[in-house]
Parts: C-alpha cells; structure tokens; sequence
C-alpha cells in the first residue's frame, strides 16, 4: 500500500509541475517560448590567418598610394600608413626622381598572384613575407606638361616578381621591404 501511495504522489507532483507547460486558455495565435540561444563562444581566432590577411590587404593599399605618389607631381599620398623603412625611403627618392625628370605616371597597377611564403609572428617585430607578380602594364609613364607617353624601352618588364616583407609596427602594418627579382611572371 505505502508504495502505491508513493506512485500516486510523484503521478500527482509530476502532473502539477507539467499543468503549467501547456497553451491552453492563451488563444489560437500563441507562439510557445523558445529556450535562449547558446551562449557557447565562439571559435578561437587564428592570429597566423589573420596576420596573412592584414598583412595581403597593408600590401594591396601599399600600392594604390603608391600610383597616387608617382602620379602627384608634388609627391603628394597617405604612403606612410602603409609603408616605412627602406620601402617608404626607396619609392619616395624614386618618385621624387621620376617627377624631377618632368614625368608622371597614371593608369593602375596590378597584384598578380600574391602569396604569403612565410610568418614570424613570435618575435619583436612580427612579420609577413610575401611574393607578388605586379602587373605594371596599364600603369603609363607620361611627360607632366604634355601627357604624351615617354619612351621606354622595348626590354622593359612589365610584369614581373617582387618579394616583400611586411611587419606589424605600433601604428600597424607597414611594408618594409618591396624588392623587384628582375624576373618575368
């Protein structure tokens, strides 16, 4: 007999405690709640993909100042948010020279085919090496005053592989390093 009143008494509780789960009396149109989404975090950030991806994009902007550079007589870019060191020494000295000589350029270049071949994110300084073909075909060398195309000679690479270092300083990523290989792509 006691047993039987215990499966009564828990038949009973558990009826009470599901009495209130149901939609009854609360219309046609009531919508049961939805249990809250999880709160599980989300996954861990890879910081190599992330330093190879703001590294590629530093270097994508690196460039398109520097067609702003070479096409300003008066040197006039924002190159220095993306490039320091001997990168920011070498294209402003080369810049400052094209403009002396009374030329401009205009037209756009092109990032062929750029790739991360190595990270050192662990040290002081850390750092991504890239190599790119840079496509400088549609990028035109013109006299400042006439607009006219300069003469160029016929050997010119107009494609051609650069490999660059690009480091992660306070103010953010910079290009360091932009040297051309002297070899076609």
């Amino acid at each position: 007999m006691r047993r039987s009143i215990h499966c009564v008494a828990v038949v009973a509780s558990l009826v009470a405690a599901t009495a209130g789960c149901t939609n009854a009396g609360q219309g046609k149109d009531h919508k049961p709640t939805t249990p809250p989404p999880s709160t599980t975090a989300a996954p861990p950030v890879d910081e190599t993909e992330n330093a190879k991806k703001e590294a590629t994009a530093t270097y994508q902007s690196y460039w398109k100042e520097m067609e702003k550079l070479y096409g300003d007589p008066a040197g006039n870019s924002a190159l220095k948010n993306f490039t320091a060191s001997a990168a920011l020494d070498n294209a402003e000295a080369d810049a400052k020279r094209a403009h002396s000589q009374g030329y401009v350029y205009e037209g756009s270049v092109d990032i062929v085919n750029s790739a991360v071949v190595g990270t050192e994110l662990e040290g002081k300084t850390p750092q991504v090496s890239l190599t790119s073909c840079i496509d400088v075909s549609q990028w035109k060398v013109l006299d400042a005053k006439t607009k006219s195309p300069a003469t160029l000679p016929s050997t010119r690479l107009t494609k051609y592989v650069i490999a660059s270092r690009v480091e992660r300083w306070p103010e953010g990523w910079r290009v360091v390093r932009d040297d051309p290989k002297g070899e076609p792509c």
